[in-house]
């Protein structure tokens, strides 16, 4: 296998520490994911899922644990610094879109670019390539309410590759779709990552889905539980 992208090693958290409402949401969570690889995250609600998936995005710090992307400890990196590094290694997807209602699809995916010093032409370039990997280059100048769900949804993966990131994390990307089009979206998203192979870890509700990635991961009660 492949070097690890992705290294999770032995991550606590705990929130309101000290207090009576004090939680602990992971407890010695370990998650590795490889170059080229895609993972499915499993959890119930409340098991830990969104906070793994912070920590891994360098959204947050864990309390005990380290974080490495591409082999550099990223567990302590000064605000900057993270902010660097998830610009330049991490790309993410939430389940709603949070697409830039202004600006056309084709927008939406060279803002990011632009805002990482790449040109105009470079970024539109790149942009149109991704929107036609996933089907809808033909609605590039489209604004998001101009777009099914499951478009707008395209456009999000697009541009969460836009900077060409190491690492893809993604939560419920297809958890506000209809079924149908969930499988067509998610289909599109595997395309898109098995065509650049990076690394992916994909939380899901959805076990069918999960089953088509390389490996599932279980969550439960801030542990994992099971591969």
């Amino acid at each position: 296998m492949s070097e690890p992208v992705l290294e999770l090693d032995a991550l606590t958290k705990v929130y309101n520490k000290g207090r009576p409402n004090e939680v602990t949401v992971l407890q010695g969570a370990s998650v590795t994911v490889a170059e080229g690889e895609v993972v499915a995250l499993v959890a119930p609600s409340g098991a830990g899922k969104s906070t793994l998936l912070h920590i891994a995005g360098l959204l947050d710090t864990p309390d005990e644990g380290l974080v490495r992307i591409a082999g550099r400890d990223m567990t302590r990196l000064s605000d900057r610094k993270r902010t660097a590094a998830r610009r330049d290694d991490v790309g993410f997807i939430y389940q709603f879109h949070h697409l830039l209602p202004e600006f056309s699809a084709l927008e939406n995916i060279v803002l990011p670019q632009r805002a990482n010093g790449v040109s105009v032409a470079e970024a539109e370039a790149r942009a149109m390539s991704l929107l036609e990997n996933v089907g809808i280059g033909a609605r590039a100048a489209h604004r998001p309410a101009e777009l099914s769900g499951g478009e707008q949804q395209r456009v999000a993966f697009c541009r969460a590759l836009a900077n060409s990131p190491r690492l893809l994390l993604a939560d419920e990307p297809t958890g506000n779709l209809d079924p149908g089009t969930s499988d067509r979206v998610f289909g599109a998203l595997m395309d898109l990552v098995r065509g650049t192979g990076l690394a992916a870890l994909i939380a899901t509700h959805n076990l069918e889905l999960a089953g088509r990635m390389d490996r599932v991961v279980r969550l439960d009660a801030g542990r994992v539980v099971g591969t």
